[in-house]
């Protein structure tokens, strides 16, 4: 598939589709990037009406509701709802309004919480879920297999990527709801201002988590877009690992927070290791290019350069 043409970019305002918008690859498209406050996903009627007026040839679906262990343990309801009634409205009006080409990204945590490292793509449904989030992983699950069934019964090509934890400019910073690396950036920051000691966190430091710059995925979905077919998966990612002490140490130096890190093992760690094999992608010749430790400072300007407002939206 070529990168031109009309693609409706759907969760456009998000980390994920902020990358998509500042990309490069797509300046020859018309991106349609309606708001949530113009476009409700999760209302059927409304996003059919969309698809009957706007015409759009591809579908890039990167709208999710998304959250940290925390947000997930807290409403696991809301999270298998939205994301459910978001992929099943989008999903079927493409459908139903001859889309051809759509681009789905699942989510790492869809994989088995004990699946072998590199987790290559065939462990989808080789085992359990994580408990804290699978109500989100079983969401994601069947977002891939809807595009399948799809493409089986009615001949679409639609495809299916697994990123990994994503980071960078434009993400969620809240401390109830974020993940692990913005998180840690507000964490640093607040105690750097304050002049706190210590900065207390979750769990025992040991799980190892990959971490990929949010541009990078941005960019090796297009090239899925343009190359892939077919219902086979494609993890998105470096293809490395940190323990999450180790991230913790290189964010505290990067935000400039002189105290000491304390571990409180009385919260979850959650899954033990997670990093891609990305063996598929990198057969593609598609290879990231931010590096961790210049991809944390560059998300912590942003953080710092976007402060007020972030305290005026909450």
């Amino acid at each position: 598939m070529p990168l031109d043409g009309r693609i409706f970019l759907a969760g456009s305002r998000g980390l994920v589709g902020s990358a998509f918008s500042r990309s490069d690859a797509l300046r020859g498209a018309t991106l349609l990037r309606p708001s949530r406050s113009e476009l409700d996903l999760e209302d059927q009627g409304a996003v059919q009406a969309f698809f009957g007026a706007e015409h759009p040839e591809a579908v890039i679906l990167a709208a999710a509701r998304v959250g940290g262990i925390f947000a997930n343990n807290t409403y696991p309801a809301d999270f298998i709802r939205s994301n459910l009634a978001i992929q099943c409205n989008v999903i079927e009006a493409a459908y139903q309004h001859g889309v051809q080409r759509l681009l789905f990204l699942g989510s790492v945590c869809a994989y088995p919480k004990f699946a072998p490292v590199p987790i290559h793509e065939d462990q989808l449904l080789a085992g359990a879920l994580e408990p804290t989030n699978a109500p989100y992983a079983v969401a994601k699950i069947a977002g891939i297999e809807m595009c399948r069934a799809y493409n089986r019964q009615y001949g679409t090509s639609y495809v299916s990527v697994m990123p990994t934890n994503l980071y960078g400019p434009g993400d969620n910073f809240d401390l109830q709801n974020s993940h692990v690396l913005p998180a840690l950036i507000r964490r640093f920051h607040e105690a750097k201002e304050r002049g706190d000691d210590t900065v207390t966190l979750w769990g025992t430091g040991a799980p190892r988590r990959e971490f990929l710059h949010v541009d990078d995925m941005a960019a090796a979905c297009l090239v899925v877009m343009e190359h892939h077919t077919g219902n086979d998966l494609v993890n998105i990612g470096c293809g490395e690992d940190v323990s999450i002490r180790e991230l913790a140490a290189t964010v505290r130096e990067i935000v400039g927070f002189s105290g000491d890190i304390a571990w409180d093992a009385s919260k979850p760690d959650g899954t033990p290791r997670r990093v891609l094999d990305v063996t598929r992608m990198t057969n593609y010749g598609w290879t990231p290019r931010i590096g961790l430790e210049a991809g944390i400072a560059s998300t912590y300007a942003w953080y710092v350069n976007h402060l007020d407002q972030l305290r005026r939206t909450g």
